[in-house]
């Protein structure tokens, strides 16, 4: 990726490619897209023909809804009824 000159220096951008955005989560390329496949990230954006990029406030919330190790990944249903 080439460096963002239009931007200042502590404004980041807020679409990333493929590859940073894989970086930005600690994960391989190939990581994110079974994440996207199975549905734990959101797909990238359709930016213009041939390219697509991340949104990085997505992927922070794609972040949260991890489920924590050993978390349960049953629904609490105590409160419905």
């Amino acid at each position: 990726m080439a460096r963002q000159t239009a931007l200042p220096p502590t404004l980041p951008p807020r679409l990333i490619p493929r590859d940073t955005a894989a970086a930005y989560l600690s994960v391989a390329p190939g990581t994110l897209d079974k994440m996207v496949a199975d549905g734990r990230v959101s797909p990238p954006l359709q930016v213009s023909d041939g390219r697509v990029a991340f949104d990085v406030r997505a992927l922070d919330k794609d972040v949260d809804r991890l489920p924590a190790v050993g978390a349960s990944t049953k629904s609490d249903e105590t409160w419905e009824s």
